[in-house]
C-alpha cells in the first residue's frame, strides 16, 4: 500500500496540529485536507510577514480549520484536543540562534507550551488515539562532521544537547513520556533531521535552513557564505517526506511509545549544497566565513527503526529537492524577504 492510501485511514479524523502555520505544520495540514481529515491548525501568526502565511504557506486566518492562538492557552488547547482523534505537536521556537539569544522565549514556547499541550492530551486520553511529539536531531549533540558511513546518530545513542533549543527538545521528549504514561495513552516521538524544501522562508540573524539561505541569496546574486569552509554535514529531509513520516507515526501500530529518527541516512556537506545551488546560478560567488559558535559538525540518521516501524522511507533526493526549491524561488520571488533584498542595494 502506498503512502497516500495509508494516510487515507485519517479520512474523517480530527487532528490538532500545533505550529500549523509554519513550514512543517502547514504541509501536514495540507496533507490532512487532501485525505479528507479535519485538521485544526493552531499557532501564532507572528513568525513571518503576514503575507507569507497566505501567499507562501497557503494558510489564512479566514480558513475554517485555522485557529490563531497561543499553545500556552490551556483553555484553547483543552477545547481543541477534546475534539481531536490525534494531536501532532509541531509548535516550537525552532530557530537555534534565536533560542540562544532569547532563552526565555524558548522556555515559554517549547517548555510551557509543550506542557500545556501535554496536559490537555492527558486530560482527554480516553478519546485521544495518539499524540506525536516533534523533536529534533539536535538532541544528539554536535556530531562528527564526516560524510563517511560511521557518522550516524541512532535512537539508542546517548543524548548530548549543545544548545538551548536542543535542551528544550530533550525535556519535551521526556515530558511526553511522563505525561502520557497511562495504560491507554499512546504517543510517538519523531526526531527530525535537517528539514528543507519549498516554500521555506529564511529568518534574519539565523544560520539555519541552509538550502533556503543559499537559494534565495543565489537568485539575488549575493555570495554564498561557507561557514568554516562548509565541511559540516547534515541529513537533509524534504518537507514532503517529513509530513508523510509524521502522519504515518500517528497511525502505525508499532510506533506506539516509540522514538523514531526521520532522516534519509545520507550525509551531505554544506559545500555540496552550495554546489547544487550553483548549478542553477553558476555565477554565485563562494565566500569562506568563520564557523558560528555551536554550529554542529553533524551526522546523518540511522534509519533502520523508521523503515521498520513506519514501513516507509523518504522519496525526495537532495538533488531533486534543491532543484525543486530553486525552481520555486524563481517562480515566487515575492517570498524573498525585504531585509535580504536590501543587501543588494
Amino acid at each position: 500500500m502506498n503512502t497516500k492510501d495509508r494516510l487515507a485511514e485519517l479520512s474523517g479524523a480530527t487532528v490538532t496540529v500545533t505550529g500549523g502555520f509554519g513550514l512543517v505544520g502547514s504541509r501536514i495540514v495540507h496533507r490532512l485536507r487532501a485525505v479528507g481529515a479535519k485538521p485544526l491548525a493552531v499557532g501564532r501568526l507572528d513568525a513571518y510577514d503576514s503575507k507569507v502565511y497566505s501567499t507562501v504557506f497557503g494558510i489564512s486566518p479566514a480558513d475554517s480549520d485555522v485557529v490563531a492562538g497561543d499553545i500556552t492557552d490551556s483553555t484553547l488547547m483543552d477545547d481543541l484536543i477534546s475534539r481531536s482523534d490525534y494531536v501532532v505537536h509541531a509548535a516550537a521556537l525552532a530557530d537555534v540562534a534565536e533560542c540562544t539569544r532569547n532563552p526565555m522565549a524558548a522556555v515559554h514556547a517549547n517548555i510551557a507550551g509543550t506542557q500545556t499541550v501535554l496536559g490537555a492530551a492527558a486530560r482527554h486520553s480516553g478519546t485521544l488515539k495518539r499524540l506525536v511529539f516533534v523533536s529534533s536531531a539536535s538532541v544528539y549533540g554536535l556530531g562528527r562532521g564526516s560524510s563517511g558511513r560511521t557518522a550516524r546518530f541512532s535512537e539508542n545513542d546517548a543524548l548530548a544537547p549543545a544548545s538551548v533549543y536542543a535542551n528544550t527538545k530533550v525535556w519535551g521528549e521526556h515530558q511526553t513520556t511522563l505525561a502520557l504514561a497511562g495504560q491507554g495513552d499512546s504517543h510517538a516521538i519523531v526526531r527530525y533531521f535537517s528539514v528543507y524544501g519549498e516554500p521555506q522562508v529564511i529568518k534574519e540573524n539565523s544560520h539555519s535552513w541552509v538550502v533556503a539561505w543559499y537559494g534565495m541569496r543565489a537568485v539575488l546574486g549575493l555570495p554564498l557564505q561557507l561557514n568554516g569552509g562548509g565541511s559540516q554535514v547534515r541529513d537533509f529531509v524534504h518537507v514532503d517526506d517529513i509530513a508523510d513520516a509524521t502522519l504515518l507515526a500517528t497511525l502505525a501500530p508499532r510506533a506506539h511509545r516509540a522514538t523514531i529518527n526521520v532522516g534519509t541516512g545520507r550525509a551531505t556537506s554544506i559545500r555540496e549544497i552550495a554546489d547544487l545551488v550553483r548549478r542553477h546560478c553558476p555565477d554565485s560567488p563562494l565566500v569562506r566565513t568563520p564557523m558560528p559558535h555551536g554550529d554542529p559538525l553533524g551526522a546523518c540518521a540511522t534509519t533502520t527503526r523508521m523503515k521498520d516501524l513506519l514501513g516507509w522511507e523518504p522519496s525526495v533526493s537532495i538533488e531533486d529537492g534543491v532543484h525543486r526549491y530553486m525552481e520555486w524561488v524563481r517562480r515566487t520571488p515575492e517570498a524573498i524577504p525585504r531585509w535580504l533584498r536590501a543587501e543588494c542595494a
